[in-house]
């Protein structure tokens, strides 16, 4: 795939581009981001030169979550993550300057459980890859979602323990149908099959 960022590589029609950008303050033995660029399922974006594009931006500090809706985007733009420490994330209050571009579309992830060995059963503390796989899933190419994320430890269970979260964001259009979605599955007392 290897590519600049300023081009998306030709896929088949019907498939959403998927780049990353590794920030480097992670350990490099625990970075599922450096696995999937080794593995060619992501191409490498440092968003200069040539044809300018937006992507979709994966930004856990987003008010508006990714949804069905931004498919369009996704199939001409692409989808974007950025492969840094999250704790490092929460304390600079955001992503790091320039990471995404300024015509990037910033959106977060509906509430899921981490399934990784590292956060297993924690809300939202997904790794790299099984943010990536959660955005193909919730943007229709569900089996490449599933492909994806098959190689890494508790890939598997990622799709089990998230399985009602995800068939319930699956149908909805939006930031108000992803809301309240997630104010049904994840209210206090609801029993979403983990720990916060």
């Amino acid at each position: 795939m290897g590519c600049s960022g300023s081009t998306p590589s030709p896929l088949p029609d019907g498939t959403i581009p998927l780049y990353l950008r590794v920030v480097g303050d992670d350990h490099p033995r625990a970075c599922t981001g450096r696995r999937l660029l080794r593995l060619r399922l992501v191409e490498s974006f440092r968003g200069e030169g040539g044809r300018r594009h937006h992507p979709i931006l994966l930004d856990p500090h987003a008010n508006a979550p990714l949804s069905t809706a931004d498919r369009p985007r996704a199939l001409t733009e692409g989808v974007l993550a950025i492969d840094c420490s999250w704790n490092r994330v929460g304390e600079r209050g955001g992503l790091p300057v320039g990471v995404g571009g300024g015509g990037a579309a910033h959106r977060r992830l509906p509430y899921l459980l981490a399934a990784n060995p590292q956060h297993f059963g924690r809300l939202s503390e997904l790794n790299t890859a099984e943010a990536i796989a959660a955005a193909l899933w919730l943007l229709g190419e569900r089996e490449r979602a599933e492909r994806l994320l098959s190689g890494f430890a508790g890939g598997t269970a990622f799709f089990t323990i998230n399985g009602a979260a995800l068939a319930r964001y699956g149908p909805c259009r939006g930031q108000e149908e992803i809301e309240a979605a997630e104010r049904e599955l994840f209210a206090p007392g609801a029993d979403h099959g983990g720990t916060r």
